[in-house]
């Protein structure tokens, strides 16, 4: 038996609501990746330097423009249509909490675009360890995110929470290690080589 229209429409725009949050994601997961490189870049000498800035700056633009872009519409777009279809949704405070993530995701996207523009322009004042801790910002930002959206008015404060909590900022800060010793680790290499 088909479903009705207005269930139809429900599901379809859950479906490409929830495939428009992963592609975006996805996209502001590698693109502040990018943008750690193209600093990093810096370090290299010429003419190495300037073919990867440049190269890193066109696959900024083509992740940006053509995938994490897009993506974020999809998923706004949908957005809407699920709460057309939902207006109770709007009164309940789990959907107040999601769209003040939603907000912050925006203000992300939007430093990324200036932080892309700045980096093409030479000007970018971020260093790689700054960048490397914004890149954990949506990590963040997509497990409150689930969880508000999985468990809507029930949200968990138990020691389950705070077991992925602390997972995240683990995480977090492991990624922060390994980047301060491969950069000693280079550093070594290089006395090691030059003496």
């Amino acid at each position: 038996m088909p479903l009705a229209l207005p269930a139809e429409a429900y599901l379809w725009f859950k479906t490409l609501h929830i495939v428009g949050v992963v592609v975006w994601f996805a996209g502001l997961f590698y693109l502040v990746r990018l943008f750690i490189y193209h600093v990093e870049a810096e370090e290299l000498a010429e003419p190495l330097r300037g073919a990867f800035k440049a190269q890193y700056g066109l696959m900024e633009r083509r992740l940006a423009n053509i995938i994490t872009t897009p993506g974020m519409a999809v998923a706004l777009a949908m957005a809407v249509g699920l709460l057309a279809l939902q207006p109770a949704w709007l009164h309940q405070s789990w959907m107040h909490a999601k769209l003040a993530v939603v907000v912050a995701l925006l203000t992300y996207h939007a430093v990324c675009y200036r932080l892309m523009g700045q980096l093409g322009a030479g000007t970018c004042r971020w260093g790689a360890k700054q960048l490397r801790a914004l890149n954990e910002l949506p990590t963040l930002m997509l497990v409150l995110v689930v969880m508000l959206v999985v468990f809507k008015g029930q949200f968990p404060t138990g020691a389950a929470t705070w077991f992925l909590v602390a997972l995240v900022i683990s995480m977090a800060a492991s990624i922060q290690f390994y980047a301060r010793w491969r950069r000693q680790r280079a550093e070594r290499d290089a006395l090691v080589a030059g003496g």
